[in-house]
């Protein structure tokens, strides 16, 4: 056993000797990642290692998308090289993201370990639109980038460097309005000559673009504690051996021996031994690259998903989030649509119902990472922008876009059920949106805030969400009984039950208040009652508008004519206003 020990501590053990930074490599299909991750991990592992035999054996793992650099430990990174191998290196594991509709699965799945991000941009084409939504995936998920100008190879010699400045200039212009302003920009051919050139050609400016990896790698924040969880991206069985899974540890740490759930089939396996690398470890912290072994475990079962300690993750039906819109995306966010979701290391599909701060709470500083439901929320035709509609429902409430509320929230309803850490990223996009239109499809990007994890969710745990409606309708005074009450009109339909409504609220246009007594003949009229009694001015204008009304009944079709124009003219509005919450079974009418 010590021997063994004595060898992971030669591996990429986590410890002061070897810092991992791990890079995502993004960019739109054919821009030149994979071959760029290849001229990065081979002349890095060489240049650093020298020719160290186990160096070279170390190897790189391209064929999982993973591939290792390794370099010499920036002084300003911490203490110089100590004794021994693996002391005082700067290890950065490339995450070539392949493919489009996985790598937002992929990268929001490992979003919380991508430390630096590289853009990989065809210097012939420029900006595309899947290099747009990478850029977009990026500032949600990542804090530094590097943009890489790849295949300067096809550019004319003569013509070289004046293309390259004038690409340089554009993509600054692009990323002036975002996190990432002011970034290094690198110009590089990763295979010059293309796929088909033989493997002796030399790249162009990798080591440039080694070096600025180099000046941007910074000490990632890593913790050990919490529950262990790690994102799998493949498993696959060694025989005599037992079943791999490999992936980058979100959170938390792992250890031979430990217990860990497949939470999506429910089973919990031990971990008989691990490597980093091709290098047998006996831990593994949040941010590293491992593969595990388990046994007795058919690798088919998970090709990608979630591992974790037993027990820490839920598995729900629905969720509350906090979100914001992704400036990109065109068209407005409206509830009850659809959107592909991604949540932890799943994407499917869910129905949105957007909601905000009550008008009181506007300018309240948002809540982080907790909901509080003892709060009143107020229901939203659609997630609110500078460019949102007013929608009649919105102007109801009150929201017109003038002020935008400092936060907004939806709730989420999943078509199946989904695994998933607590306050983790989400992300909504409309991913059935043609994948040539030149269009983002991300939607919004918010934080898990609370799940639902019981099936009959709309029954237990809707009701306690105080999401309201604001209601207003309109009637009109139609005659006066007496100085204490009045006859309406217009507010309800004939068939509409006035009963509920007994005892609500009502103004007068005039100003004064009133309180709905009951129904008045069968036409869908009503009562009202004026506590404080009609004012002067109000009764005349009443009286004289009957008045008009009673002649004309004896007059000719002329006549009357003229006494409607003379009602309208001056007539008595009744408003009656109200909330009513969206999850309340009763549906009861409130008024404050």
């Amino acid at each position: 056993m010590a021997a063994a020990a004595a060898a992971a501590a030669e591996g990429p053990e986590p410890g002061p000797g070897r810092l991992n930074v791990n890079v995502g490599v993004l960019g739109h299909i054919d821009s030149g990642k994979t071959a760029l991750a290849r001229a990065l991990s081979t002349a890095g592992s060489t240049a650093a290692f020298d020719r160290a035999p186990q160096s070279r054996a170390r190897g790189i793992t391209l064929d999982l998308g993973f591939s290792c650099l390794c370099t010499a430990l920036p002084p300003r990174l911490g203490p110089g090289p100590g004794p021994g191998p693996g002391h005082g290196h700067l290890q950065f594991t490339l995450v070539d993201c392949p493919g489009h509709a996985s790598l937002i699965r992929t990268i929001i799945g490992g979003a919380q370990i991508i430390d630096l991000m590289m853009l990989v941009i065809d210097v012939t084409k420029g900006m595309q639109t899947q290099s747009a939504e990478c850029l977009v995936i990026g500032q949600i998920a990542c804090q530094k980038m590097v943009v890489v100008l790849n295949k300067i190879d096809l550019l004319p010699e003569g013509k070289r460097q004046a293309a390259i400045e004038k690409m340089t200039k554009k993509m600054q212009k692009t990323l002036e309005n975002t996190k990432f302003h002011g970034c290094p920009i690198v110009a590089v051919a990763a295979k010059p000559g293309g796929p088909e050139a033989p493997e002796t050609v030399n790249p162009l400016g990798v080591s440039e673009l080694i070096e600025v990896l180099k000046s941007q790698a910074y000490l990632p924040s890593r913790d050990p504690s919490g529950p262990f969880l790690m994102a799998v991206d493949h498993c696959f069985s060694i025989k005599g051996q037992g079943t791999v899974m490999t992936g980058t540890i979100l959170t938390g740490s792992v250890s031979l021996g430990d217990n860990v759930e497949i939470p999506a089939l429910k089973v919990s396996k031990k971990v008989k031994s691990m490597q980093m690398f091709h290098t047998p470890v006996t831990y593994a912290m949040q941010g590293d690259r491992v593969g595990i072994c388990v046994t007795q475990f058919d690798p088919k079962l998970l090709e990608r998903g979630l591992i974790c300690t037993p027990e820490s993750l839920q598995t729900i039906h629905a969720a509350i989030i906090s979100l914001k819109k992704i400036q990109y995306f065109r068209g407005a966010l409206q509830t009850k649509a659809k959107f592909h979701i991604t949540v932890g290391h799943e994407t499917v599909m869910g129905r949105v119902m957007f909601f905000g701060p009550a008008p009181a709470d506007f300018n309240k500083e948002p809540l982080d990472n907790a909901f509080d439901f003892e709060r009143d929320y107020l229901y939203q035709e659609e997630y609110l922008s500078k460019d949102s509609k007013a929608s009649d429902e919105n102007k109801d409430n009150d929201q017109t876009g003038e002020q935008l509320p400092k936060q907004q929230w939806a709730l989420l309803e999943f078509e199946k059920p989904v695994t998933c850490p607590r306050l983790c990223l989400v992300i909504g996009s409309k991913l059935d949106t043609d994948i040539h239109a030149n269009t983002c499809r991300l939607a919004f990007h918010g934080v898990l805030l609370q799940g639902l994890e019981d099936k009959n969710y709309t029954e237990t745990f809707l009701p306690k969400l105080k999401v309201y409606k604001l209601k207003h309708k309109e009637g009109q005074v139609e005659r006066v009984i007496d100085d204490y009450s009045v006859i309406g009109r217009s507010l309800f339909k004939k068939e509409t039950n006035i009963q509920i409504f007994v005892g609500l609220k009502v103004k007068l246009s005039t100003g004064e208040d009133g309180i709905i007594e009951g129904g008045f003949g069968q036409s869908g009229k009503f009562k009202i009652r004026i506590p404080d009694g009609l004012k002067p001015d109000t009764k005349a204008l009443l009286t004289v508008a009957s008045k008009k009304k009673s002649r004309a009944g004896k007059g000719d079709a002329a006549k009357e004519d003229d006494s409607t124009k003379a009602e309208s003219a001056q007539p008595v509005a009744i408003s009656l206003l109200f909330k009513r919450y969206v999850f309340d079974t009763q549906k009861k009418m409130i008024q404050s």
